[in-house]
């Protein structure tokens, strides 16, 4: 076996258990819901699960895009299940979490791309679970701005989009999705004071001049989080690995992404785009934040927060 298909070391993750992680796997399969951990093979399901911590996929599980890096899968879309925003969010309230991750896949069929599905996602979340910050990982609406604003209208706590990769690789590894539409999202987010967040792959053929620019593009569009992981290609279909980056690489690009100035880097092998995204989102006093952000709003009651929670994002 040559070295490019054997797994380091520092790739092993553990594996599902623990009464937490049933407790959370019975609760996303009792309420039907689509989870990017299990989509797109994440291999820190097993951390997050165990924690009460999970990612929440809407708009169903088929992608119409095609992306050669990405698990999930691409086809037509089945009907849109009205019924998914107050499901998930009744699911989300249940599980007690401080932080949650939305996120969806392009949904390039219907006609605003799903906006209006995510705003109301985010509405009814922040109804039904006053005590949970929000963020949200959306597709870029293929650049129409009036469908990022019907989500952003909806305020969300962090807006996250995922450059996945550098400039050259873009046409080849995220098909549809463009480098400059990317960075418009996540520029737009930022002029509406919201906190922005995007993540990158290495090992996937970038040159190392070629991930320093950039992260000093991301910086450039004032993006508060970063997470930068390796890339584990989901089969022989997709696009195939370059090479194994070790940790040290890792941690070199993080202190290279603290030192130009963005907020909070996470870097590492197994490093997600919503890997302990509830610690890093802890930072920006998210809940203070939208009693500026959102006119009439009403943080949770004394009582609302002492009441016991089923699960905790620690």
């Amino acid at each position: 076996m040559s070295d490019i298909l054997r797994k380091p070391d520092w790739l092993r993750a553990k594996l599902p258990s623990g009464a937490d992680y049933l407790a959370t796997r019975r609760n996303i399969d009792g309420h039907s819901l689509h989870t990017v951990c299990q989509s797109a093979q994440c291999p820190n399901m097993g951390e997050c699960w165990s924690r009460g911590s999970a990612t929440v996929m809407i708009l169903g599980n088929t992608c119409t895009r095609a992306c050669s890096f990405c698990a999930i899968a691409t086809g037509r879309p089945s009907e849109l299940d009205l019924g998914e925003p107050p499901r998930v969010a009744e699911s989300i309230a249940k599980m007690g979490l401080k932080h949650v991750v939305i996120t969806s896949v392009a949904r390039d069929d219907l006609l605003d791309g799903g906006a209006s599905v995510w705003a109301s996602v985010i509405r009814l979340t922040r109804r039904k679970a006053p005590r949970t910050t929000i963020e949200v990982l959306p597709a870029d609406f293929r650049g129409v701005q009036d469908h990022l604003d019907t989500l952003l209208d909806a305020q969300p706590d962090v807006l996250n989009h995922n450059m996945e990769t550098v400039e050259r690789l873009q046409r080849s590894i995220r098909k549809t999705a463009r480098y400059d539409r990317s960075f418009w999202v996540l520029k737009h987010a930022k002029s509406r004071g919201f906190i922005t967040k995007t993540g990158i792959m290495l090992g996937i053929g970038e040159k190392k001049d070629e991930v320093a620019r950039l992260i000093r593009d991301i910086r450039a569009a004032g993006v508060n989080i970063l997470t930068i992981g390796q890339y584990l290609s989901p089969s022989k279909e997709h696009a195939p690995i370059d090479r194994w980056v070790h940790p040290d690489e890792f941690k070199e690009w993080q202190d290279y992404a603290h030192q130009i100035g963005i907020d909070i880097c996470e870097s590492g092998p197994l490093v997600r785009s919503s890997y302990r995204s509830d610690r890093a989102a802890s930072h920006f006093n998210l809940m203070e934040r939208r009693k500026e952000r959102i006119p009439g709003y009403q943080p949770p009651s004394a009582e609302e927060i002492e009441a016991p929670q089923l699960a905790h994002a620690h």
